[in-house]
């Protein structure tokens, strides 16, 4: 047996027979199963007693099972280094990486853990992947010295924890978690800086983040706080717009509630540079509205203002979801956070492996923007995709 496979399964046995065990990631799916893309073990409390929540991730749902502990340790074992060749095992205080490759080759990486996250109490507890006494988010005004959220910020307190737990989730999905180097990440308008510092924290400082922010003062005060906690090495902020500035080749590239078209020279932006993750909360999406003509049989239910404001959000996005497929992208699009904590909550994901090109999605888009008697969109006039091309 791999001596780095032997050391890690000893220290994955440890952490479940102490419970120690905050979770395990594993990736790059090798099984039978083409469907799989990742495993996220977790413990959980149920009414039968202690388990160990199994969460399959497929293209297109998630699969739940809850193992024993024996049992969970016995499967975990039969699947790392066979089905998966990448784990990441995270306890209180340490994270372990084991990366394997096909001829057997392994790299195990021990580091001490950043943040010391709680431990599962019952079926959905969740750990937080951002110490909630790190000093930037008290500096940012988002905890007290407690590590408690200041009134008003739970909401946004619980958007910096979500948004950090998908981040972690899609970096292994596309094959980026594992960068020897560290990573390129661009945060295009990134305001007040909440989730470029949560990026920064989550991969650690071989990564390198910067955050672009028209606004002078919040591009002052960022650089102030990171210089401040010590991250300014790997953490910046430049003054400038997403449609003026320009980017170096990069690995992840994320714009979240950038206004109407913004959104697509972002994603423009993104793509150009090469960005094997894209991450995008749209906002504002005027540029559809007033090309909308309805189709005979939604006439009458778009007379009402709500419902065509409705139905341009909707064209807009689903729009860019398939430009971004015919880019060469796998897209998934979902709810960033609960709309009781913000409106503003629609997240397109792209990770780079898609089929370029593919004659079917550019007659797909063609017939969509036809169907809807949208002409012209930002993204597309950008990839220099013509919409209303011949069929």
């Amino acid at each position: 047996m791999n001596e780095g496979r032997t050391r890690f399964l000893a220290q994955l046995r440890a952490a479940v027979e102490q419970s120690t065990l905050v979770k395990l990631t594993l990736g790059r799916h090798r099984g039978a199963d083409p469907s799989v893309q990742n495993l996220f073990v977790r413990p959980v409390t149920l009414q039968a007693g202690p388990r160990f929540a199994f969460v399959w991730r497929h293209k297109t749902r998630d699969i739940t099972k809850n193992h024993p502990a024996a049992e969970a340790l016995g499967l975990l074992e039969s699947l790392i280094g066979t089905d998966f060749l990448s784990a990441h095992l995270f306890t209180p205080t340490q994270t372990s990486q084991l990366e394997l490759e096909a001829d057997g080759r392994a790299r195990l990486r021990t580091v001490a853990a950043q943040a010391t996250p709680a431990p599962a109490a019952h079926d959905h507890d969740k750990v937080r992947p951002i110490a909630a006494a790190a000093g930037w988010l008290q500096a940012l005004g988002v905890t007290n010295e407690r590590g408690q959220p200041r009134e008003g910020m739970s909401a946004k307190f619980r958007q910096i924890q979500k948004f950090a737990e998908l981040l972690g989730h899609l970096t292994v999905e596309a094959g980026l978690a594992e960068s020897p180097g560290g990573l390129r990440v661009v945060d295009m308008g990134s305001g007040k800086g909440y989730l470029t510092f949560a990026v920064s924290a989550l991969l650690g400082e071989k990564s390198q983040v910067k955050g672009i922010e028209a606004r002078p003062d919040l591009v002052d005060l960022c650089n102030r706080v990171a210089t401040q906690e010590g991250m300014a090495a790997r953490l910046s902020f430049v003054a400038g717009s997403i449609a003026s500035t320009p980017l170096e080749p990069l690995d992840i590239l994320i714009a979240l509630h950038a206004c109407d078209t913004a959104t697509d020279d972002a994603l423009a932006k993104g793509i150009a540079a090469g960005a094997r993750l894209l991450i995008v909360s749209p906002c504002c999406q005027k540029e559809i509205r007033p090309q909308l003509a309805a189709p005979p049989v939604l006439v009458e239910a778009l007379r009402h203002g709500i419902f065509q404001e409705r139905q341009a959000e909707f064209v807009t996005d689903a729009l860019r979801a398939q430009l971004l497929e015919w880019a060469g992208y796998r897209t998934k699009v979902f709810e960033f956070v609960s709309v009781e904590h913000t409106p503003k909550n629609l997240m397109i994901a792209a990770i780079q492996g898609g089929p370029r090109y593919d004659g079917t999605i550019a007659q797909a888009i063609r017939d969509f923007a036809r169907f809807y008697g949208i002409k012209h969109q930002a993204l597309a006039a950008q990839l220099k995709f013509d919409l209303t091309a011949a069929s």
